[in-house]
């Protein structure tokens, strides 16, 4: 094949032939593997007087210097659906992606290829002005202006395995796993910022894309009109496993912008313990205590000793995100005290927790303003800020980073550095507190 490396500019519109006799003009490539690496083509489409038809690339004998493609056989089947399949072309060409390593938009105005041991392969996107030139069919004029001139015009190519492109997702398919999309190499701040600089149906595209675990981290960092507006784009059942999958306090601010109706909806999608979890957290003002707090802690009952515990502790860790304190209940879920992970460790193993925990607490009561959450938790050095109601119950705890980032100016809030960790390990929907004290 003479064709070595070149763009799919250069062959869009050349003629196809069977025996130097031509039957039609190449409109596009198919590609059933995008996400690999460096995908190969699978077939070309052909607009012949029949309509347009598919040529396996096996078909393909020759693409010569001129562009013309040879086969040694007439495509004879339509071009397969869309739905599984990538166009470069139709899907790509003057679209916008997702560039995974320079954690921006761009627009794709070419696409590279090479032949690589006979294989026709997608290598690179070409989003700089050379490869709109080249589209334009300039590439020429801008040669005759000068070779320096031409080689100063800027070239920006991005390796296809960092290329992830928006398109409408096919809920035939199975949606890609957090390690399978590329998307997801992203940290959740800079997945935000992308969704935020598109339109409303490429950002559905691109949480479509994703998991919910990966999606609801993202989330989390999305602005609430954002977050609002595509709550009402991705549907209900989505809409609700993604929540589900938001820390508590998140997933509760979020709901408490929605109408009373929007909410019931999506609520009746979850689990009855989550959403009762949820109904309770929406109750109370963002601004207070009980807006901030998450019902994300481990607790554990006096009576277990500390080898008992730290054994209980390995197997409830992956379900609970925050484990700065365990928190000591009594059988009515009341507050008894807490311990640190290093008073656990250092303790004896026959030790029983009520006779290391800590029984003077700092606490403080759901409807406390969020100014005076913060100022008890920097006041007595807290990673977390038990809540409690009247009757010395456990709601949940506050965490320091949910306490500044309810005080500080948002621009300045979401610059700082926050405990939820990307790709964290999950149970499924809002935790429940965890307990090694059963």
């Amino acid at each position: 094949m003479a064709f070595t490396e070149g763009f799919i500019s250069e062959l869009v519109g050349r003629r196809a032939t069977i025996d130097d006799l031509p039957i039609g003009k190449v409109t596009d490539f198919l590609v059933s593997q995008p996400d690999a690496t460096f995908p190969t083509i699978d077939g070309l489409v052909i607009k012949t007087a029949q309509g347009l038809r598919f040529a396996p690339v096996d078909t393909v004998t020759d693409v010569d210097h001129h562009g013309t493609v040879a086969l040694t056989m007439a495509p004879r089947e339509p071009a397969p659906s869309d739905e599984r399949e990538l166009y470069l072309v139709a899907d790509l060409l003057d679209k916008q992606i997702v560039d995974v390593d320079g954690r921006k938009v761009v627009r794709i105005n070419d696409i590279e290829l090479a032949n690589a041991g006979g294989r026709l392969r997608v290598v690179a996107a070409d989003v700089g002005v050379a490869g709109l030139l080249r589209r334009l069919g300039l590439k020429s004029l801008g040669k005759r202006l000068g070779p320096g001139i031409y080689r100063a015009i800027p070239r920006a190519m991005i390796a296809w395995d960092s290329v992830a492109p928006i398109r409408e997702s096919n809920p035939a398919q199975v949606r890609l796993s957090v390690k399978q999309s590329k998307l997801a190499r992203l940290h959740p701040s800079e997945l935000a910022d992308i969704i935020g600089e598109l339109s409303a149906r490429e950002a559905v595209a691109v949480v479509s894309a994703l998991d919910d675990e990966t999606a609801a981290d993202a989330f989390e960092h999305l602005d609430v009109e954002t977050q609002k507006s595509l709550i009402e784009d991705i549907g209900t059942e989505r809409a609700a496993d993604i929540i589900e999958e938001m820390d508590a306090d998140d997933a509760a601010d979020l709901l408490g912008e929605l109408p009373e109706e929007r909410q019931s909806e999506i609520l009746a999608e979850m689990s009855d313990y989550t959403a009762g979890e949820l109904r309770e957290l929406v109750k109370y003002a963002e601004d207070t205590a009980g807006g901030l707090m998450t019902t994300d802690y481990t607790w554990i009952y006096p009576h277990r000793t500390t080898e008992a515990t730290i054994r209980k502790i390995r197997e409830i860790a992956p379900t609970s995100e925050f484990i700065y304190y365990l928190y000591v209940l009594d059988k009515e879920d009341r507050l008894l005290g807490a311990l640190s992970l290093r008073t656990l460790l250092l303790a004896l193993p026959t030790a029983f927790i009520e006779r290391i925990m800590q029984r003077d607490l700092v606490t403080v009561h759901p409807n406390a303003p969020a100014i005076d959450v913060a100022a008890t938790i920097a006041k007595y050095d807290l990673l977390a800020l038990p809540v409690v109601d009247d009757r010395g119950q456990m709601l949940g705890i506050v965490t320091v980073d949910d306490a500044i980032d309810a005080i500080m100016p948002d621009d300045i809030a979401k610059k700082l550095p926050h405990f939820t960790a990307h790709g964290r390990l999950r149970a499924g929907g809002v935790n429940a507190p965890a307990s090694a004290g059963s």
